[in-house]
């Protein structure tokens, strides 16, 4: 077995790649660990796509200094980093690369010393931490590290049994930590997840190759699938895949890994399977032609297919919104004049877009509960304002960290992000915006009116639970009340009116019903009639909100 002394940059680069890799095959399970039973589990999906950017990032050119590759993975996961748990991940990373400056070859000291201040930056990132997350499995397993280290300075093999076996053991103990993990009898998410990247890390360490490390840690369905629509930065990408037949008489097993590798430095979405007799190649990459001909290298092509990622979902938006399909995208840029105040406001679902560009929202940027935007996403957002001071509406609790470390990343402008949780909070936020008041005014109305709204969300159970008491089983419609699960049922109606009861008191006076992209309008209005009668001295609206997987987002002001 190989014994790595020391790590430099190259080597950190193959760990890195090899706990993207493990944390990918297993994005689904660490989705699935999601507190509530509900169907937008995403930790493991903005992790992954997390760690995605700081591959690109690291690939991008060859470090040979530790330092330098750490910065790169640190760089390339803040510009990608989604949701809380993502962005939890790009501070482990910020502040590893940290501690490493001037580093050129890592020992398993300063790997130690680096693991506690990556800790140490993420605490600082977040406003509250709590223990029984991803925080914890991160320090915990730092501070045994450096115990180690202590006893025996020289070694890598026995920091990373410890580090593993700590990693595994605060994760077993997050439940006893946060109730909500007990009753639902599921660990950490973010704890799995990093505890993936770690396994990534200690497999390269212990001399396996790629392929090896994902066979060993294979799912159920073991599968490879592409999907494009995913979140990821694809402008300029293209898919390239092919096969290679009649390799040549001097080609060996260790080619296809040193194809792997060569792939992983032009691009991402690698995956190459097979051997000497049929490999099947996949890559999402900036140069097609390199990745071809290195392919050429070791044998013969068939089923060569080279796809404009971007061009395919231009196409695809093109003929969803037809209205926007006239415009010409040849015309010179318009200069955009710089104005006092902007707002920038995430949205999913084409009714809640539409509503916040009636209320003045200068860009809207695509995500939310199913799908949260990057740092980058939100930072782009916010100088595409073109304003001096810009309100930032996250509209969902995994999102506002990022649009958070977006703020602070955005230079000559005065960014104020309102926390709103959800969609409801940000509309009443967008509605509180006065152009004569100031900045500080603005954001303290938009604060206050959207801390007024009350919120209760329809959507059905994606597997068997326990919480608060209600025995939920897989497919049950539930109804949560500002984020809590209150009611369970068969009917969807039924369950809204329930949980709309928990939310109502006698000094409200508006109720919104936003209904979603799977429920029909004549529905909706079923509803809204039903909430009307139940309660006649209270205003109803009905609106298209056009999100997924929520039948209804419901709002009482």
């Amino acid at each position: 077995m190989i014994q790595f002394k020391v790590i430099d940059g190259l080597l950190l680069r193959d760990m890195a790649i090899a706990g993207n890799a493990l944390l990918e095959k297993h994005r689904e399970t660490v989705d699935a660990l999601n507190v509530f039973p509900v169907p937008d589990g995403d930790t493991g999906t903005n992790m992954s796509l997390t760690m995605q950017s700081a591959i690109r990032e690291i690939n991008s050119r060859e470090f040979l200094r530790a330092d330098e590759a750490a910065s790169a993975l640190a760089k390339g996961a803040l510009k990608g980093a989604r949701g809380n748990s993502g962005v939890i991940t790009s501070q482990l990373l910020r502040g590893f690369a940290k501690a490493l400056n001037g580093t050129d070859r890592i020992t398993p000291v300063q790997f130690a010393n680096a693991m506690k201040a990556g800790a140490d930056q993420a605490y600082k990132a977040v406003m509250k931490p709590k223990e029984g997350t991803i925080l914890t499995v991160a320090r915990v397993m730092a501070e045994d590290a450096l115990k180690q280290v202590q006893k025996d300075p020289d070694s890598f093999d026995a920091l990373f049994d410890v580090i593993m076996r700590s990693g595994q053991a605060i994760l077993q103990k997050t439940p006893e930590m946060l109730p909500v993990l007990k009753q639902a009898n599921v660990v950490d998410s973010g704890g799995s997840g990093l505890m993936y990247i770690y396994a990534g890390y200690a497999a390269v360490l212990n001399g396996k190759a790629l392929e090896e490390i994902l066979a060993e840690n294979a799912v159920d369905d073991g599968k490879f699938v592409d999907d494009h629509d995913a979140l990821e930065d694809v402008e300029g990408m293209y898919c390239t895949s092919y096969q290679i037949i009649h390799t040549g008489d001097d080609c060996e097993e260790t080619d296809i890994d040193s194809l792997r590798r060569r792939l992983n430095r032009i691009g991402n979405r690698v995956n190459v399977e097979g051997d000497l007799s049929c490999i099947s190649v996949h890559v999402h990459t900036q140069h097609p032609g390199s990745a071809v001909e290195d392919g050429l290298e070791l044998g013969d092509l068939i089923e060569l297919k080279i796809e404009n990622i971007a061009e395919t979902r231009r196409q695809k938006y093109a003929a969803e919104h037809p209205e926007t399909a006239s415009k010409n995208e040849n015309a010179p840029d318009e200069v955009v004049e710089e104005k006092e105040f902007g707002m920038v406001a995430v949205s999913l679902g084409e009714g809640f877009s539409q509503i916040f560009h009636d209320l003045s929202v200068d860009v809207i940027v695509e995500g939310g509960q199913t799908m949260n935007p990057s740092i980058e996403d939100i930072e782009s957002a916010i100088q595409a304002a073109h304003a001096r001071t810009v309100f930032v509406f996250p509209n969902n609790g995994n999102v506002i960290l990022a649009a958070q470390q977006a703020a602070s990343l955005t230079e000559n402008i005065q960014v104020h992000v309102i926390p709103t949780k959800n969609v409801a909070m940000g509309i009443a936020a967008a509605v509180a915006f006065q152009p004569d008041a100031d900045a500080q005014q603005n954001a303290e109305n938009m604060e206050i009116a959207a801390q007024h709204v009350r919120t209760a969300t329809i959507t059905y159970a994606v597997r068997d639970s326990e919480y608060n008491d209600i025995h939920i089983s897989q497919g049950d419609i539930i109804g949560l009340h500002n984020g809590v699960i209150e009611y369970r049922g068969d009917d969807i109606s039924e369950v809204a009116i329930r949980t709309v009861g928990a939310i109502m008191d006698e000094e409200s006076e508006l109720v919104t019903v936003y209904y979603g992209a799977d429920t029909s309008e004549a529905d909706a209005e079923k509803l809204s009639e039903k909430i009307s009668q139940m309660y006649p001295d209270a205003d109803v609206e009905c609106h298209k909100g056009g999100q997924p997987l929520y039948y209804y987002l419901i709002s009482v002001e």
